[in-house]
């Protein structure tokens, strides 16, 4: 597995093509266009990708909310990689990365329905924050700091 890591929107690169089309398969909608949509809009944003023999099998995008805040937005694994620690493994190379611009905390929202996430993000120190619902639907915000004393996973303080 390889993990790359984009900083500027480079939407004719077969890279992005690949992460849109997982993103569709992910989530079951043709909606990968709000990718370059909304990043459009943000001035700091981080894209992560797993390549696997040439295919993008994983991602995970996220970008700047605050100025000491972070937004972890949108992300996914093949189902044919998944629980093979990729999920893990780009949350933890988007935390060092955070940690390394100054960004203090990182924010996501789950759904329910996708219990996977809400499990990976509790387990890697994430706490509930809130709910809302829309149209029948509860959402989850979740919030981890960054503390300068606490190491992540991939760092040591030795």
């Amino acid at each position: 597995m390889k993990y790359e890591v984009y900083t500027e929107l480079q939407v004719e690169q077969p890279w992005y093509e690949g992460m849109c089309k997982l993103h569709d398969l992910v989530f079951g909608k043709n909606d990968s266009y709000i990718i370059g949509e909304e990043l459009s809009l943000q001035r700091q944003f981080l894209i992560l990708v797993t390549v696997h023999e040439g295919q993008v099998v994983g991602y995970k995008i996220g970008y700047q909310e605050r100025t000491s805040r972070f937004y972890s937005w949108l992300g996914g694994v093949h189902p044919e990689f998944r629980n093979q620690g990729i999920a893990g493994e780009l949350m933890s190379r988007q935390h060092n990365w955070c940690k390394s611009c100054g960004y203090n905390v990182i924010r996501t929202q789950t759904r329910n329905t996708w219990r996977e996430m809400l499990v990976l993000n509790l387990h890697n120190g994430y706490d509930v924050v809130g709910t809302r619902t829309e149209q029948g639907e509860t959402t989850i915000l979740l919030e981890k700091c960054l503390s300068e004393d606490e190491d992540l996973p991939g760092e040591s303080s030795s």
